[in-house]
């Protein structure tokens, strides 16, 4: 059986991970971005040759001769257009999404598609933030296919994500009899950490071994997310690096990576780790943050590519990066009340610790504690433990936690 995984954007036998499209997609999903468009004065200009892993160009291409060949071949359309979201993932680059949404257009629009469609539907409608849908297409889906451990992992990760986190964890419960040994510790430990239960969810994570190298890295990932919340720093440095040399990093974790230098002011390491990556919305603000704070020359040029990119992503009525332009509009442009508006719109769509950390910072750099309040009351009744934010509730007088 093969996973795609949900979050940190890797397609692995014997293994998903929490998304965040974490990409995610992860999260990921705000390291997807868009640039402005452009439109080309010819049918042959080369737009831009795009970077790949090594042997994905191949394989791509031999993939999309052979479907062009047989366009109707579901299973050939399936790994094409798994093979494309990995690429998103690996890339950052939403462009393989459309691609893989194209390799799937005979069932696309089917009111009835097969079960394995309604899953990579949901996972590309996932990408966009269109989170109600993606949950429809996974029920439907499950409706058939109760037994299908792809659709549950992605569920369970749509579900944390929005912080619905007792639904999250029945959908991880549902893996315990149909995916393989230790997937559903894993996405279970991911949720139960963010709901009172860091570090009994740490513990459990250390006790997995041993560890497939095919779940390294996710697990790695999440026991340096969750040993920095705890405030375990030493251990979540050596997680992260454990997770970096495990394979070929992604944009995900390069970004956790690198929220985790910066919270400690080392700016000269994020910047060696990102001078290379300004493709990614993500990685470009977070490699800004780290040159602004360096009084750095390349600061300037890159803040101005990030606010044309924002602005074109308006323009194009596209929500799904507002968690980042918010913290791009309060730590780079210094506009604290547009800031909050930003974050208060992500708030509705998606629920981690780093959307409710950028609106209660907004929320004290504009001097309206009363914007924070809902984010103090979601933090008390999901018991969320995160010495980050402690320091934001202390001024908010929101509690200790």
């Amino acid at each position: 059986m093969t996973f795609q995984c949900p979050a940190q954007g890797r397609s692995k036998k014997l293994v998903g991970a929490p998304f965040f499209f974490k990409l995610a997609l992860l999260a990921a999903p705000a390291l997807l971005t868009h640039a402005a468009p452009y439109v080309p004065e010819r049918n042959d200009e080369i737009l831009e040759r795009l970077p790949q892993r090594p042997g994905a160009a191949l394989e791509l291409g031999q993939l999309r001769l052979q479907l062009r060949e047989s366009p109707k071949n579901l299973d050939l359309a399936l790994t094409l257009a798994r093979r494309y979201i990995e690429q998103a993932r690996a890339e950052s680059d939403p462009r393989y999404l459309g691609y893989a949404e194209a390799a799937l257009k005979p069932w696309w629009d089917l009111g009835a598609p097969p079960v394995n469609v309604l899953v990579l539907r949901a996972t590309l409608k996932q990408s966009v933030h269109n989170f109600g849908g993606a949950l429809d297409d996974l029920a439907l889906g499950l409706q058939r296919d109760p037994r299908n451990a792809q659709a549950w992992l992605t569920r369970a990760t749509v579900l944390q994500v929005q912080g619905k986190y007792e639904e999250a964890l029945a959908s991880c419960d549902r893996l315990r009899a149909i995916a393989p040994f230790g997937i559903h510790i894993v996405c279970a430990a991911n949720v139960a950490s963010l709901k009172g239960r860091a570090k009994q969810s740490y513990d459990a994570l250390l006790r997995l071994s041993p560890v497939p190298e095919s779940q390294r890295s996710w697990v790695e990932t999440s026991l340096a997310e969750i040993a920095e919340r705890l405030s375990l720093r030493d251990r979540a440095e050596h997680h992260f690096r454990a997770a970096l040399n495990a394979q070929t990093a992604d944009a995900y974790l390069k970004a956790a990576y690198a929220d985790f230098l910066l919270d400690r002011k080392r700016h000269e390491e994020i910047v060696a780790l990102l001078k290379d990556d300004t493709r990614a919305d993500g990685l470009l603000l977070r490699l800004s943050l780290a040159e602004e704070a360096l009084d750095s020359p390349a600061a300037e040029p890159h803040i101005a590519a990030l606010a044309s990119r924002f602005d074109a992503s308006r323009m194009r009525g596209d929500r799904v990066h507002l968690r980042e332009e918010a913290r791009f509009t309060l730590h780079l442009l210094h506009k604290p009340k547009d800031a909050l508006k930003l974050a208060q719109d992500n708030w509705q769509v998606q629920r981690e610790p780093a959307d409710a950390r950028i609106l209660l910072e907004a929320a004290l750099a504009a001097g309206d504690r009363e914007a924070a309040e809902p984010v103090l009351q979601w933090l008390k009744e999901k018991r969320l433990e995160d010495v980050r934010i402690k320091p934001l509730l202390a001024e908010l007088g929101g509690g200790s936690r």
